[in-house]
């Protein structure tokens, strides 16, 4: 270790001084030796005088920074490290009595002699020094642990400059802790101490960290070599690092012609295996150990890693600064168990490069969460997490043409962005038609039920003012339906299984847009596009925002897996958390990242929005009559109750499909990352079987679970009242009693019918309805003429039907 004792100017003061420090030191030493009992009370007093005696004696509790490891939730597979020091504490029983001794060898050979100060070192060190003689150190190895006690436990600079300063009055301080800590702790526990807190270089702290830096072992099997060359390394890891030339020559002269011969004399290592040991060749290269998410043991557990990283970094109850929480994750030596399904994991990743490579321009975003929990099980993508090389770059230009032509390149295939989660400058996607589920919720908790019926149209003319544009018209929004057409009678349970755009835009009206957002903000949606940020809000014209139950604001798969998992969850709505379990360096389990959740809706109005939510993905309503489906092989393909939504925006710049089960719901998007104005077309059949399958993987083995359905059947139907029968009536007198019902009514379409042209042939629904609902008027065309039989004008015989 470092002489303290350095040569200094030859004056008289100088030389005075260090004359009576060495007295002082002498005879404290001698009290020690001779009476260590009385070592630390009047003896050493008289021997040393009242300054030594009032002089601190007892260390800091400290807590060595150590590796903090995360798991999968199996508990075992290890996912990721985190460390500012590579080092972790191991007890003495499993460090190689190899190394125990060897480190005694280099370091201090008469440990288990001394009481803590070695008397003889300290006139050695002192005559060699203030004579001219080659500078010698008098630090004991409980001395050198003392130094670096304190300064682990220095609280600012000061307090570490006073610990490791060049000086007699350190010194002096480390002879009293010394002391004491012998007494307070034996021999044994200081030497466990000081090699699990020594450095050995190339970010190696502590022999557990050496030993798999430069072995790749365990400590309890070092060897008497490796022993040997780790323990000559702590005296300076820098000047005997092997891995540079200078280094590697003077650790191989330090290992062989100084520590093992040592090891020999102090009999601890036979003559025969000496020779043996100085034959071993000395590793010149180390073991690479990671750190961070950028060192997953898979390239996809990154974007997991990161979403963990990134939450950890959010928590309060680590730190008060970020910073502060960083340097607690890099030091504390925790046990994290995070919430990562391995398994639904790998098949994600899978199914999503089987249908879009890295190099792609556009992502396939899948996120799984697990209901009634928060746990995120799936974060997916075809990216791999990593950064990509300024000096030799594999991403391709950016598909932003002003990027492109900045030469800024884009982030495929490799990135760090959080494309899944969202943060920084990763603010979301469209997501289109999912969002309509928010409407649904918004209208059953005002009271409206799921067979509230709507007549939509081809086009709505909505009373939200808007400025010039497509979905404008006369200075109002207004939307249609995906591909033209939709018009006709629809509740919720059919409006949403054929995603009618023109049914949602008047329900939504009914209800609020306010309210719908505000929905939309309770299970869990963030708005992290800031004009998205100011138009959700009262101030920024929430209650006129007439698009939003269309999907225009931006937002991450995890935020929409979540919010769908909000409804399976009977309308609890948990804070999505990426841990299982954390515990501290002792063992002892805490409480942050366990499930918070609340109450975001009535159970009744979680059931009756997923039983609608079963229609778009080819499942059976359990109360009402789906008529359709826009996703509806997800059924089949699962094999279990499903409910989810599929989703596309304008000019299919994005599409999305959510699938849920009781045990698992996954929220896939398709979109360009680096360019939301792109001129790709996201395709549903690229994306519906990612989703349907990773859905179907992650259920594969497990019990089929029906879905509950509210206690009361009045949040599906409402309340019903007879519709009058007004079958053949002209239509002012069918609207006229039809109004004094109580009934909202629309003229619909012409049909053949035997009641004479231009009355009324019937009612949608008919029978009865809801108090209230609307009944469109079906108006008849007459007769449809027969056709005559015979031949047809093509001159065969049309076949016979059955």
């Amino acid at each position: 270790m470092t002489s303290w004792f350095r040569r200094r100017d030859h004056n008289i003061f100088t030389n005075a001084t260090s004359l009576l420090v060495c007295g002082l030191l002498a005879g404290v030493v001698v009290a020690a030796a001779a009476f260590p009992a009385a070592a630390m009370t009047g003896l050493a007093a008289k021997a040393g005088g009242k300054t030594f005696a009032n002089l601190p004696s007892e260390l800091k509790e400290f807590s060595s920074p150590q590796i903090t490891r995360a798991y999968a939730s199996d508990g075992k597979t290890q996912i990721a490290v985190f460390y500012d020091e590579f080092r972790s504490d191991v007890p003495l029983k499993d460090i190689s009595p190899n190394m125990q001794n060897a480190i005694l060898a280099a370091e201090d050979r008469k440990f288990r002699e001394h009481n803590g100060v070695d008397l003889k070192g300290v006139a050695r060190a002192f005559v060699s020094n203030n004579q001219g003689g080659a500078q010698q150190g008098a630090s004991t190895l409980t001395m050198q642990y003392v130094r670096m006690s304190l300064a682990y436990s220095a609280t600012n600079p000061q307090e570490v400059i006073d610990a490791t300063e060049d000086s007699p009055k350190r010194k002096i301080n480390e002879m009293k802790y010394a002391l004491q800590i012998e007494k307070q702790i034996g021999k044994d526990q200081i030497l466990e101490r000081y090699l699990n807190i020594a450095p050995f270089g190339n970010q190696a702290y502590g022999v557990f960290a050496a030993s798999q830096v430069y072995f790749n072992k365990k400590p309890k099997d070092l060897s008497v070599a490796e022993a040997a060359m780790l323990a000559g390394m702590v005296k300076a890891p820098s000047s005997f690092n092997p891995t540079v030339p200078t280094g590697l020559e003077q650790i191989t002269e330090r290992r062989n012609n100084y520590i093992i011969p040592a090891m020999v004399s102090m009999g601890v290592v036979t003559a025969a295996d000496a020779e043996k040991a100085k034959k071993e060749k000395i590793p010149t290269k180390v073991k690479q150990v990671g750190r961070g998410c950028a060192w997953v043991a898979k390239n996809h557990w990154g974007f997991f890693c990161d979403y963990f990283d990134r939450w950890w970094k959010s928590q309060e109850a680590f730190g008060a600064t970020t910073y502060d929480r960083e340097r607690r994750l890099k030091s504390g030596g925790y046990r994290i168990v995070t919430t990562l399904d391995i398994k639904g994991q790998a098949a994600a990743r899978k199914r999503i490069t089987d249908r879009e490579s890295d190099s792609s321009q556009n992502a396939l975003l899948l996120a799984g969460v697990e209901p009634a929990s928060g746990k995120v099980r799936i974060l997916a993508t075809n990216r791999k997490y990593k950064l990509d090389d300024p000096e030799n770059p594999k991403n391709e230009m950016s598909s932003d043409p002003k990027k492109r032509a900045k030469k800024i390149r884009g982030t495929h295939p490799y990135t760090t962005n959080p494309l899944l989660t969202g943060g920084g400058d990763i603010t979301g996607y469209q997501a289109g038609s999912v969002f309509k589920i928010f409407p649904i919720i918004a209208a059953l908790e005002a009271g409206y039920p799921l067979a509230y019926p709507i007549a939509a149209q081809k086009q709505y003319k909505s009373g939200y003012p808007v400025g010039p544009g497509p979905a404008s018209c006369g200075g109002y929004y207004c939307p249609k339906n995906s591909g033209g057409g939709g018009e006709g009678l629809y509740n919720m349970w059919s409006a949403f299984a054929k995603s009618i755009n023109t049914y949602f835009i008047p329900l939504q009206e009914k209800v609020g847009s306010d309210k719908v957002i505000a929905v939309a903000k309770r299970f869990g949606v963030q708005f992290r596009e800031p004009n998205d940020a100011k138009m959700t809000t009262k101030e920024g014209g929430a209650a006129m925002f007439g698009a939003f139950s269309l999907g225009v604001t931006n937002s991450t798969p995890l935020d929409m897996a979540n919010a769908y998992a909000t409804l399976a969850a009977d309308g609890k709505y948990c804070v999505p958390t990426p841990v299982e379990q954390i515990s501290t360096a002792a063992g002892e389990k805490i409480d942050i990242g366990k499930p918070h959740c609340i109450q975001a809706t009535t159970k009744d109005v979680a059931r009756a929005a997923l039983d609608a939510a079963r229609c778009p993905v080819g499942d059976s309503a359990q109360m009402g009559s789906c008529n359709g489906a826009t996703a509806g092989p997800t059924r089949g393909i699962v094999g279990h109750p499903v409910f989810g939504k599929s989703g596309t925006t304008d000019a299919d710049k994005t599409a999305s499909l959510i699938v849920g089960t009781t045990k698992i719901v996954v929220a896939g998007y398709m979109a360009n990352p680096d360019y939301p104005d792109h001129k790709d077309h996201m395709q549903h059949p690229i994306i519906n079987p990612a989703v349907q399958y990773t859905v179907a993987d992650y259920m594969e083995g497990k019990p089929k679970e029906q879905f509950k359905k509210p206690g009361s059947t009045k949040i599906a139907y409402g309340e019903q009242r007879s519709i009058p029968d007004v079958t053949c009536d002209s239509v002012s007198a069918a609207t006229n009693r039809l109004e004094n019902a109580g009934f909202t009514v629309s003229r619909g379409s012409e049909v053949h019918s035997s009641c004479p042209e231009g009355t009324v042939a019937g009612t949608n629904p008919s029978g009865r309805t809801i108090k209230n609902g609307v009944v469109v008027l079906e108006i008849s065309g007459g007769k449809e003429e027969e056709k005559p039989e015979g031949p047809n004008p093509g001159g065969s015989t049309p076949p016979r039907r059955n």
